[in-house]
C-alpha cells in the first residue's frame, strides 16, 4: 500500500513524463542492454530501432503514474502486457533489473529535477506495479503449464507443411516433435517463435498469430516476409522463416497467449476487417465461426495492395460459397491491370465509411480488425464516426501497443 505522500509525488510527475517519457525510456533501454546484454535475446531489435518499444513503455509508465491511486484501472493493460511477457519468458527476476535501470534513466534525463524524494517515491511505486505484473503473470504461467497439452517455456515443433499463400505470405504448419497433445487456444491468440539464426549474435523471438481455428492437431502461423523498405530494414526472422526454414525443420515455440480473442458468447453479427497480413488472427476467428457457430452472420473484409499480396482469397471465397452465414469483400489499394481486367475485387482504394454503409445493413455488429497501424487508425476512426460503441470495437497491434488516436 502506497502512502498518500508517495501517491502525491508520483502523480506530480505526470506532466514531466508526458513531456520526457520517450527520452526516459530510450535512455532506459540503452542502460539496460549495456549492463545486461543477455536481455537482447528477449527483446525485438526491430521494434527498438523503430522506436516502437520505447513509445509503448513510455505510454505504460505514464498510465501507471496517472492511475497510481487506482491501479485497478490499468489491470486490462497489465494483463495485455502480461500475455506478451509470459509468451516471451519474462520472469520475476527480471523486474528488479528493469526497476533499477528505469530509475537511473529518470535521473539521467531529468537531472537535478529528479530529487531524492521523487526517485524514492517512484521506487516504491515501481515495487507495487511490479508486484501486480508478477502476480498476474504467475497465473498465466500456471495456466499455460497445467492446461491439457500445455507446457512452460519452449517446446520443439516440426514444420509439417510449408505453404505459399501469396507473393509475401507463407504458412507454416507446426506439429509437436514428441507427437504428444498440444494446448488449445482461443481464436485470435498467438505463439512466440524462438529463432536461432546462423550468423546472428542473438536469439530472436517473434510473436505470430495462429491463423487457423483451434482444435486441430497442428498450429498454423502465416508469416509475411518483411522486405527492406525506406528506412525499415528487412525482417530478420520473417526472412529466415521464408528462405531457410523448410518442411522437416524444428522450431521452438511457447504456448499460445493473447487477449485479442473472439467473443464466442455474443450473438451479434461479426465483421472482420483485415489489412494485409492482419488477416491471420481474423482467419482463426472466421474458421471458428464457420465450424462452431453456423448461425452467426460474419462479414470478412480483406484490404490488400492487389491480388499478388492477397493471401487465402480462395479459401475465403469457398467459405462464402459453401456457408450462407459468410459474406466476403475485397478492397485493393493498388490493383494491377490484370486485377482490373479480371474484376476480382469489390473496391479500389481504402476502406471508408460510405463503402462500409453500402455493404453492411447496420452497424449493429461486433467489429474486429488488425493490420498496419495506418489501416487500423482509419478503420477505428470510421467505426467511431458511424457510432459503433467502444465495447464492440476490437483490435490488436502487431508488436508493442500504440495509439489509434490522431
Amino acid at each position: 500500500m502506497l502512502s498518500p505522500k508517495t501517491i502525491e509525488v508520483v502523480k506530480s510527475t505526470v506532466p514531466v513524463l508526458e513531456t520526457h517519457g520517450r527520452a526516459i525510456t530510450t535512455r532506459f533501454y540503452e542502460r539496460l542492454f549495456a549492463q545486461h546484454p543477455e536481455l537482447l535475446n528477449i527483446f525485438n531489435h526491430a521494434n527498438q530501432k523503430q522506436g516502437r518499444q520505447q513509445t509503448a513503455l513510455a505510454n505504460a509508465v505514464y498510465a501507471a503514474a496517472a492511475h497510481i491511486d487506482n491501479l485497478g484501472a490499468i489491470i486490462p493493460v497489465v494483463e495485455q502486457i502480461g500475455h506478451k511477457h509470459r509468451s516471451l519468458g519474462i520472469k520475476p527476476e527480471h523486474y528488479p533489473i528493469v526497476g533499477e535501470n528505469l530509475l537511473a534513466a529518470i535521473k539521467d534525463v531529468l537531472g537535478d529535477a529528479a530529487t531524492d524524494e521523487i526517485i524514492q517515491a517512484w521506487a516504491e511505486a515501481y515495487g507495487v506495479i511490479a508486484d501486480a505484473f508478477i502476480s498476474i503473470e504467475a497465473g498465466m504461467y500456471q495456466q499455460a503449464r497445467e492446461q491439457r497439452g500445455g507446457w512452460e517455456g519452449w517446446r520443439r515443433f516440426t514444420v509439417a507443411k510449408k505453404v505459399k499463400e501469396s507473393d509475401v505470405i507463407t504458412s507454416f504448419y507446426l506439429v509437436p516433435e514428441d507427437g504428444s497433445q498440444i494446448a488449445d487456444y482461443l481464436p485470435g491468440q498467438y505463439i512466440t517463435v524462438k529463432a536461432e539464426i546462423p550468423g546472428e549474435q542473438n536469439t530472436h523471438l517473434r510473436q505470430y498469430s495462429l491463423s487457423d481455428s483451434p482444435g486441430k492437431a497442428y498450429y498454423r502461423i502465416s508469416v509475411k516476409r518483411e522486405d527492406a523498405l525506406d528506412q525499415r530494414p528487412k525482417g530478420v526472422v520473417s526472412s529466415y522463416l521464408h528462405a531457410q526454414v523448410n518442411e522437416g525443420d524444428v522450431l521452438e515455440i511457447s504456448a499460445p497467449a493473447g487477449d485479442f480473442v473472439l467473443d464466442t458468447a455474443g450473438d451479434l453479427p461479426v465483421v472482420l476487417l483485415a489489412g494485409g497480413v492482419g488477416l491471420t488472427p481474423l482467419m482463426s476467428m472466421l474458421n471458428t465461426l464457420v465450424e462452431r457457430f453456423p448461425n452467426r452472420k460474419v462479414t470478412f473484409i480483406q484490404a490488400a495492395t492487389g491480388s499478388s499480396t492477397h493471401a487465402m482469397k480462395e479459401h475465403v471465397a469457398q467459405l462464402a460459397e459453401n456457408h450462407s452465414q459468410v459474406t466476403s469483400y475485397t478492397c485493393y489499394s493498388e490493383p494491377s491491370a490484370e486485377d482490373r481486367l479480371a474484376g476480382n475485387f469489390d473496391k479500389e482504394g481504402f476502406v471508408d465509411l460510405a463503402w462500409l454503409k453500402s455493404i453492411l445493413s447496420s452497424n449493429e455488429a461486433d467489429f474486429y480488425f488488425c493490420g498496419p497501424v495506418p489501416f487500423m487508425r482509419e478503420v477505428n476512426r470510421t467505426l467511431k464516426d458511424w457510432g459503433v460503441p467502444a465495447q464492440r470495437i476490437h483490435f490488436e497491434f502487431f508488436g508493442p501497443a500504440g495509439s489509434l488516436e490522431d
